[in-house]
């Protein structure tokens, strides 16, 4: 994948999509953070039919903590693995409060030091809340990178790197929401649909399915 192809590549999905964003619906950095942890091996639907309601009662770390954990979980019992999310969330508010003023910090280190966000979760909370050029590797961008060709890697980590060093500056902002949304409704994961890819022709992808 030469550089050329990169830089026509995004440029193809800039054009189909300008304005790129997560489909977690969120108002705040605050909610943000909270729908991104709750999102984990869920899906974007299933947390923002939860936090439609919770965000209505608390959308702020105090008003998440004055919850408590039986709160909480009756707001988010019917998203995966909602007892620890739950953990995590309550310890994170109290962090947030005693050491931000209850404002979600803008600094990696500052959010990875937060219970239950780990890299991936720090980036999109950076990209998406505070504009950082940061790409967050998910399943959907991992598939997309390694089949296409645009940033080959063996792991999340060394596929982050090659995108970081190979994304042209101006679409390094967006790249994430890009690759994501193109993992998630295009190429995805059992049968990627090729014939309605708008990057075909500069895929690298040998095994391009065709139309029935």
């Amino acid at each position: 994948m030469n550089p050329q192809k990169r830089r026509e590549i995004f440029r193809r999905l800039q054009a189909a999509n300008p304005n790129p964003t997560t489909e977690l619906a969120y108002r705040t950095p605050f909610e943000l953070l909270v729908s991104v942890v709750l999102s984990a091996q869920a899906t974007d639907r299933s947390v923002n039919l939860a936090t439609e309601k919770l965000y209505r009662k608390a959308d702020t770390p105090q008003g998440i903590l004055a919850l408590g954990m039986d709160g909480l979980i009756d707001h988010i019992r019917t998203i995966g693995l909602y007892r620890s999310k739950a953990k995590h969330i309550l310890e994170t508010c109290r962090l947030l409060v005693e050491r931000h003023g209850g404002e979600v910090p803008q600094s990696r280190e500052a959010l990875e030091a937060l219970p239950g966000v780990g890299r991936k979760t720090a980036n999109v909370v950076l990209n998406t809340a505070f504009g950082h050029a940061t790409i967050a590797v998910d399943t959907h961008i991992f598939r997309v990178a390694n089949r296409t060709g645009i940033a080959p890697g063996n792991d999340v980590r060394e596929v982050e790197e090659k995108l970081l060093k190979s994304v042209p500056g101006e679409f390094r902002k967006d790249a994430h929401h890009w690759l994501i949304l193109h993992g998630r409704y295009v190429c995805k994961a059992r049968r990627p649909d090729c014939p309605r890819c708008a990057i075909r022709d500069l895929c690298e992808f040998r095994e391009k399915t065709k139309n029935d």
